[in-house]
């Protein structure tokens, strides 16, 4: 994980809606219209909420059809497990170093 991708985790978590969001989903996947109902938000917030998890790789979404035909959009958990302390952004920090020392080198080129 390099900083950028440290720093998208944490912004992704760092909002009150998206706890909740990640708290609905941990039993299991959701349709976006049942999500939206059980936090109380409108369905354009939540594809919103739903879009900065996605980036981050927390969530998954997929189209589904149900049995009459209607396209429902689901959205489960991703497998994650990030640790924050020193160690974890020290590490992003010479991820961001090698990857910058790959660009410059006549390989990265």
């Amino acid at each position: 994980m390099d900083s950028e991708e440290l720093l998208a985790f944490l912004s992704a978590v760092g909002h009150a809606q998206r706890i909740r969001i990640i708290t609905e989903l941990a039993p299991g996947q959701l349709y976006v219209s049942e999500l939206a109902r059980r936090l109380g938000v409108s369905r354009p917030l939540l594809y919103m909420h739903l879009e900065r998890l996605e980036k981050a790789g927390l969530v998954v979404g997929r189209l589904e059809l149900s049995d009459d035909g209607k396209a429902l959009k689901y959205f489960e958990l991703a497998p994650f497990d990030v640790r924050l302390n020193v160690d974890t952004i020290l590490a992003a920090v010479r991820q961001d170093a090698s990857d910058e020392a790959g660009q410059h080198s006549p390989e990265g080129s």
